[in-house]
This record gives structure tokens, sequence and C-alpha cells, in this order.
């Protein structure tokens, strides 16, 4: 059973980066049968995908996101922690939202489908504010 749990700050000061990790237990993130997302709700709104890493470290960005958002975003990984993590540079409050990582396993990797993404993390709200 693959496990995640996210982390980081609760409260991020707009124009500052975001950093949240997920660590992952009951799987290594270098396993090609995984890919190890980031998702995010806003308050109000729906589940909004923002992408993956596998397990070569390649990451695959959703074509949903706006380009600004797009080139604010950035996944990597540590596998000497078993952990990928999210970076959000130059956070507006628009970026307040539960942000989620989740696996996708075997053939249902890159499926755009939300009970594709077979384990969740529980959720981190972050909250930018001044």
């Amino acid at each position: 059973q693959v496990q995640l749990q996210e982390s980081g700050p609760g409260l991020v000061q707009p124009s500052q980066t975001l950093s949240l990790t997920c660590t992952v237990s009951g799987a290594s993130i270098t396993n090609n049968y995984y890919n190890w997302n980031w998702i995010r709700q806003p308050p109000g709104k729906g589940l909004e995908w923002i992408g993956y890493i596998l397990y070569s470290g390649a990451t695959n960005y959703s074509p949903s996101l706006s380009p600004s958002l797009k080139s604010r975003t950035s996944i990597s990984r540590d596998t000497s922690k078993n952990q990928f993590t999210l970076q959000l540079s130059s956070v507006t409050p628009e970026d307040t939202a539960e942000y989620y990582c989740a696996t996708q396993g075997g053939a249902l990797v890159g499926s755009t489908t939300w009970t594709a993404f077979g384990s969740w993390g529980q959720g981190t709200q972050v909250t930018v504010s001044s």
C-alpha cells in the first residue's frame, strides 16, 4: 500500500516561493510502475491537476495550467529521502488551495480521470496572504 504525506507551510506571503514536500512510503519513487502527482483545490472550486514526476525524474505539467502558473511551477524529487516536491514561485492569493500529492500506477499512469489516482495524501492547506 502506497502512502503519501504532504508537508509544508500553511501560510505564505505573496510573491514568495511555496515549497511543498510529499513523503512516500510503501513504494520507491524510482519504481517505474508509478508516477507522482501534485493536485490542488482552491476554495469553492474543483480539483486541478498540476503535474507529475516519473521514476526517471522526467516531469509533465498539465496543459490546462495557465501560462502564468506553468512558468512558476516546478516539480522535483529527492530519491535519497523518497520525496518529491512542488515549488510555486511568486505566489498570489489565487494560489490559496488545498494541495494534494497522489500517485497513479501501471496502465493508469497519465490518465486524466480522478479515479485513476490510486493513493492520495491527506492534503495540506496553503493560504497566500500578507
